[in-house]
């Protein structure tokens, strides 16, 4: 017999618009797995690895922005969605956790399957709750009703984030034969009436006269979906000569009119003193540029930051006022209010960018045949309707590096580490019919490689995978470079290849290892077919290096020389 406060949970949850829910297998959450398997507004996917299922649902909500439910058994299988939570907490994407589990009295006493699971994500969720395992009194329903509704709030409310439910749940787990499902039409729901901090007119004012002072801008724009009415917001300022538009690739906010090849030139000190603003404006989360972040640190110029929950983030170090409001309030507001900058300071950024765009693209034709080089020939041949994720370490390294993409950028920079890009593409995959492109080094691919251990078509799928046999970034960073344990304990050096793992899971697999042969296979590597396709990129970890060195001193003599 499944109890009515399950049904009832799970009808909440179509009620307020949650639409798939990831369930991994196992009988303590047979309930919950009934449920929303069984609702029909409820679309269920079953994944068998918790760590994976958990980075899929990642994946679909970074598209949806809603909610998607996960549902796991007791024990250990609530600790390998840790992962993807922590992810989703730091990358503010919602998720609904639902955690079978066994009644108080029969944890920590040598049961099977239990682990002390309250609370279990620590701080990594915005709130954890514990269901009732009771529901002898009217008040234990309402009780069930009543969390269901707050965490599905709470989740969405800014910022967005995972919220964890654990369901303590007694035996029997499985309805009887015949037994039908009654989900409630009109269940116990409450809606949130929400609301955004919006500057005082008053606020306004201080901040006009304070900018009357200031004549060098740069706007930094963090990690954040695509916004066109931001775009817009900053396209004008950067045309009107307001503002400097500094946009790693992250941002999804780069265009013809913001700055996007700084990394190339902002490790080099003898170029910041022209560079220096006077005010550093900035919103969204992350950015991946490392000589981004210390220049700005560097500089001791005051910071303004953009959130609208007033929380402070000082990534620069010389934070001294936060803006509690949406970014294109104060966007729009700035662009109308701004007096005259300094035509000189946007002289100097642009300088350097154009000697760039202009020596980049040659530059790459003239080395030998590496990861860096191909990915210039691949980028070229990527949909621009494609969804386009990038693993951590040099993917999307790489990417950042060659500057504007006109493709929406998914990368897990919440935590950035390598464990679960597979899997948030295939979860990407099952959100539209457009092409998901996934480029991935090869530690990142192997490590998360049950994302492909399901039982769905993924047809839209492709996967550019940079093979180096090691963890090419290692080679890059002075401390690992120098030791002679490099090889064996930080590159981890493995022989393995993708097309046995191709064939496992069906997809269309072909290989590349010079200039020819990947010109060859991007030739139909986009075109439709009825399975998901693997080009693997062979190359060199210690060639790679070199490459690299070779294409960073050639660009810095082109800029030297501007």
């Amino acid at each position: 017999m499944i109890i009515q406060p399950i049904l009832d949970l799970v009808a909440i949850c179509a009620k307020k618009g949650i639409e798939h829910a990831i369930l991994s297998p196992g009988s303590r959450c047979a309930p919950l797995t009934l449920a929303f398997a069984r609702h029909p507004d409820i679309h269920a996917r079953t994944i068998s690895d918790e760590r994976s299922a958990a980075f899929i649902a990642l994946g679909m909500a970074q598209q949806l922005n809603q909610p998607v439910v996960l549902v796991c058994t007791s024990g250990s299988a609530a600790l390998n969605y840790y992962p993807a939570v922590a992810e989703a907490f730091f990358q503010q994407v919602p998720l609904l956790i639902l955690t079978a589990d066994r009644p108080s009295e029969w944890i920590d006493q040598w049961d099977g399957q239990t682990i002390f699971q309250p609370e279990v994500y620590g701080k990594h969720v915005k709130r954890s709750f514990q269901f009732p395992d009771t529901f002898a009194t009217e008040d234990q329903v309402w009780h069930a009703g009543r969390i269901v509704n707050e965490a599905i709030h709470v989740s969405k409310q800014f910022p967005a984030g995972p919220v964890h439910i654990n369901v303590p749940l007694r035996e029997p787990f499985y309805p009887e034969e015949n037994e039908s499902f009654e989900f409630p039409e009109v269940p116990h729901e409450f809606t949130l009436v929400s609301s955004q901090s919006l500057l005082s007119d008053e606020s306004l004012k201080h901040i006009k006269n304070r900018l009357s002072e200031v004549k060098r801008i740069l706007i930094v724009p963090g990690q954040q979906k695509p916004n066109s009415q931001v775009q817009a917001c900053l396209d004008s300022l950067a045309k009107n000569q307001k503002a400097v538009i500094v946009t790693d690739s992250i941002s999804n906010l780069q265009s013809g009119h913001t700055i996007n090849h700084h990394d190339h030139w902002l490790g080099n000190e003898t170029f910041h003193p022209r560079l220096t603003p006077d005010l550093i404006i900035s919103f969204g989360k992350s950015v991946i540029s490392k000589s981004l972040k210390q220049f700005l640190r560097k500089t001791g110029s005051s910071h303004w930051h953009i959130q609208p929950d007033g929380q402070a983030k000082d990534t620069y170090q010389h934070l001294t006022r936060i803006l509690a409001c949406p970014s294109p309030q104060f966007l729009n507001w700035l662009s109308e209010n701004l007096p005259e900058q300094d035509p000189a300071f946007q002289a100097q950024w642009f300088s350097l960018e154009k000697t760039v765009e202009k020596s980049l693209p040659k530059v790459l034709e003239s080395v030998e045949f590496g990861e860096y080089p191909a990915l210039h020939l691949v980028s070229a041949k990527i949909p621009s309707l494609s969804k386009l994720h990038l693993a951590n370490s040099m993917a999307v390294r790489y990417v950042n590096f060659l500057g504007k993409r006109s493709q929406e950028i998914i990368c897990n920079r919440g935590t950035s580490g390598i464990d679960g890009s597979n899997s948030t593409a295939v979860g990407c995959t099952f959100t539209t019919k457009e092409p998901v492109t996934l480029i991935t080094g090869d530690m990142a691919f192997f490590y998360d490689r049950n994302a492909f251990w399901h039982n769905y078509s993924t047809p839209n799928l492709r996967v550019i995978l940079l093979n180096n046999h090691a963890g090419g970034i290692f080679r890059l960073i002075d401390g690992p470079a120098k030791q002679p344990e490099l090889e064996e304990f930080f590159e981890t050096r493995q022989q393995l290849n993708a097309n046995h793992l191709a064939e496992e899971f069906g997809f269309f697999y072909i290989k590349a290892k010079n200039k020819e042969e990947l010109e060859r296979a991007l030739t139909d590597f986009y075109e439709p077919s009825i399975h998901p396709k693997i080009l693997e990129i062979e190359s060199s970890s210690a060639k790679n290096a070199e490459i690299l060195k070779q294409i960073k001193a050639k660009v810095s003599a082109a800029l030297l020389g501007s």
